[in-house]
């Protein structure tokens, strides 16, 4: 007798984000906490780390272009806009929540770095990089994945920059 093949239990959303890192070449895996993420804070309560090495993934958009961008800031910093609007070369506004949806596949409280349906200029803020590895959210609000800082700069094509403030 065959044995039905082995179902996920990872919900969709995060199973696209594991697909997206494995077709970006990345071996970081997803881990499900047992309390939510949705903030920077409770990421770093949850997984027992210091905020800053929450890579917070931030969905801005040109004023004039309409243009996605990301910006990866730790946990511990808030965006400087200023910076930020100088390397994408206009001024920015942060997306709201239909935007975000529209922009990444995923609902604010776990928009991850990588997996979106169309191309996203990228921005990491520098501070993020004097940690071996950082934590990232997975498309769920209880799903975060570990990946080496110079790695997330790769998979994202993320510049680095003083974009935290």
């Amino acid at each position: 007798m065959e044995q039905a093949p082995h179902a996920s239990s990872l919900p969709p959303s995060v199973e696209s984000v594991e697909r997206a890192l494995r077709a970006l070449g990345s071996e970081a895996t997803v881990v499900m906490l047992p309390a939510t993420g949705r903030t920077a804070q409770e990421a770093a309560d949850a997984i027992g780390c210091e905020p800053a090495r929450i890579a917070k993934s931030l969905i801005f958009v040109g004023a004039q272009s309409g243009r996605p961008v990301l910006a990866l800031i730790s946990g511990s910093r808030r965006a400087s806009l200023d910076e930020l609007a100088g390397a994408f070369g206009e001024k920015l506004r942060q997306a709201n929540a239909g935007e975000v949806r529209a922009i990444t596949g995923y609902a604010i409280g776990g928009v991850p770095p990588v997996g979106y349906p169309q191309d996203v200029e990228s921005f990491i803020d520098e501070s993020l990089l004097e940690f071996e590895t950082v934590w990232a959210a997975a498309g769920h609000p209880h799903a975060v994945f570990e990946i080496e800082s110079r790695e997330l700069v790769r998979v994202t094509g993320a510049m680095p920059g003083p974009y935290g403030a």
